[in-house]
């Protein structure tokens, strides 16, 4: 696969597009599209948008390196932008002898649950330069070609990637501590290459211990603090598979370990343990050289999850996507969705994180990890501390959350969302992640009150998870970001959120520093997420609630009067200074008259 950060060539992208075609094409899309610092027109040609909504639509399409621009032309006004990023798969449709009304163009399917259809004339090759510009912008990665993200030269006031920083992060959870020290042991990545360069482990854990667990644990991923509990010192902590294997084998050192984890907190008499697999799944992988903890380890407890793997959650959504896209079987609704088995996966997720919380609540240490410790374990420990810790309620503080628990500690992104990779059928694609943000969604809408941001912020990271417009969710691991400096040479999403707080603000919001939010993980209390699944579907576009919308425009009322107010108070104050100057100089000088007094003591009102 070509490195993301290769040389950015423009006169590679067609020779035969001439610049006065491509300032052409900016003027005729100036008044529609306002294209990106660093963003190129490529093509752009007349062609028939497939609309599954309201049918063949004329129009003109505007291909840039960053998105593909679609506006109609007929009555009918429609518009398309849509990042290549979310590309997941380009196919021609019919062929030269096809037969047909519109049978001949492009097939788009998108990451983002919607699937694209353009014909054009079937007549002199006509589809073959925007298909294979398009494969070629789409896929950036599969043809040598930079992601956008190292090409945008957008700037913004605050940079995003000051957000997190470990070490702080850690201190305002009150560590180190007498039993927690912070480790710098893999600051070269050289104890696990998945995991981040600061990491929190027992104090009376030395560094050669940690390798040695380190060679038990599946990718090297030990287990590490996530998160500790200020009153009760309980802790999340999350690690990879043992490499138990079919012989059972056994490692005194991560035993050890793990009791040493329980010692650190004198409420727990049992370390719970939460595979957050099926335990079947966990017992064949043991064929595999994986496996999970067994009767040797002392004064500790195994809870399978049942939580599934990456292909079944991909399955799953592919379903859902077929009942929503592009039109909606309403007679047959509920049994359409309960077949796809998505919301039964959500309900499995929120349950396990609502376990791993309720016994941290408790006083109880955990140790939580699936297979690798990058999926599923993310998706546990990430909602658990969601609903402990109403710092990661806050905008700033979930931003935070985001990159600590799955952009540190190695979620594959890279692989899950096949970043700029031609490559859809790729097995490693899954819609992890997604699911972490449905599970949010579910919680903001059972404590419509308990979250600083709203359901805008979730759409955005969402729609940016796939757009390779800024850098924060790009490639596997902290050591590969690293490697292609990320840092450096793209933006944080961040960065655009934290522009703008006011539009991903939640009017509703009350800060509880001190609640710990359980929210309900039934079917009957589960909705699918319509204003994310099915927003493409203008028939049933979720509308703002009128109750919001009313709050709204009270908060716009309340801070018009404030502000009027506050103006009220200053003139009164000056008006009051000028009075007692006033004053003083009618004693001072019986030559004041009355209606000078009289005039400084007007006010504006």
């Amino acid at each position: 696969m070509a490195s993301p950060v290769s040389g950015y060539n423009s006169s590679t992208l067609d020779s035969h597009i001439s610049t006065t075609t491509r300032d052409s094409l900016k003027m005729d899309f100036s008044l529609d599209v306002s294209l990106l610092p660093g963003e190129d027109t490529v093509t752009g040609l007349d062609i028939l948008y497939i609309c599954p909504f309201s049918g063949a639509l004329k129009g003109k399409i505007l291909l840039t390196n960053y998105r593909l621009y679609f506006k109609s032309s007929d009555d009918i006004t429609m518009t398309l932008d849509v990042p290549l990023g979310t590309v997941s798969r380009v196919e021609k449709m019919g062929g030269a002898s096809s037969r047909g009304e519109n049978s001949y163009g492009l097939d788009i399917t998108c990451k983002d649950m919607r699937n694209l259809r353009f014909a054009l004339k079937q007549e002199g090759h006509s589809r073959r330069g925007i298909f294979d510009l398009l494969f070629r912008h789409a896929f950036p990665l599969s043809h040598g070609l930079p992601l956008f993200a190292y090409v945008t030269q957008e700037k913004y006031a605050e940079s995003g990637w000051n957000i997190y920083k470990p070490v702080e992060e850690f201190r305002r959870q009150g560590l180190p501590n007498n039993k927690w020290r912070i480790a710098f042991i893999n600051k070269n990545y050289d104890l696990c290459d998945t995991y981040p360069t600061v990491l929190t482990v027992p104090c009376k854990c030395k560094d050669e211990d940690l390798r040695r667990v380190a060679s038990f644990r599946s990718r090297s991923r030990i287990p590490v603090l996530s998160w500790i509990h200020r009153e009760n010192q309980a802790v999340i902590v999350r690690c990879s598979q043992p490499l138990v294997g079919m012989s059972g084998k056994r490692n005194k050192d991560d035993e050890r370990y793990l009791e040493l984890i329980r010692e650190a907190n004198d409420t727990t008499k049992k370390l719970t343990i939460y595979d957050a697999r099926p335990s079947v799944n966990a017992v064949a992988n043991k064929a595999t050289g994986g496996g999970y903890e067994g009767d040797e380890y002392q004064n500790a407890e195994l809870i399978f999850l049942d939580i599934q793997n990456i292909h079944v959650m991909r399955e799953s959504l592919k379903k859902l996507k077929d009942i929503v896209y592009p039109t909606v079987e309403e007679s047959h609704w509920l049994s359409s969705l309960e077949s796809t088995h998505w919301l039964e996966h959500i309900k499995l997720v929120l349950s396990g994180a609502i376990q791993v919380a309720d016994k941290v609540s408790s006083g109880n240490s955990v140790v939580v990890h699936c297979s690798d410790g990058w999926d599923r374990t993310a998706q546990l420990t990430s909602l658990a501390m969601l609903m402990l810790d109403s710092h990661y309620r806050t905008l700033r503080g979930f931003e935070v959350l985001i990159e600590k628990e799955w952009i540190s500690f190695g979620h594959k992104f890279a692989s899950r969302i096949g970043h700029g990779d031609k490559n859809h059928a790729d097995q490693d694609r899954s819609p992890i992640f997604l699911q972490f943000i449905d599970c949010v969604w579910q919680m903001t809408k059972q404590f419509p009150t308990a979250f600083e941001f709203n359901e805008n912020l979730l759409l955005t990271i969402l729609d940016h998870l796939y757009s390779c417009r800024f850098g924060t969710f790009l490639f596997n691991c902290e050591s590969a970001r690293d490697q292609h400096e990320v840092r450096l040479k793209t933006v944080s999403l961040w960065s655009l959120v934290n522009s703008r707080m006011d539009i991903y603000l939640n009017p509703f919001y009350t800060p509880d520093s001190g609640q710990v939010l359980y929210p309900v993980a039934s079917m009957r209390h589960l909705e699918l997420w319509v204003a994310y699944y099915i927003r493409w579907n203008p028939r049933i576009r979720q509308q703002q609630s009128p109750v919001e919308q009313r709050y709204k425009e009270l908060l716009a009322l309340r801070d018009e009067y404030l502000k009027k107010l506050e103006q009220l108070q200053l003139s009164d104050s000056s008006s009051y200074h000028l009075a007692n100057s006033s004053t003083s100089n009618t004693t001072s000088s019986s030559a004041s008259t009355p209606s000078q007094q009289y005039t400084h003591l007007q006010t504006p009102l």
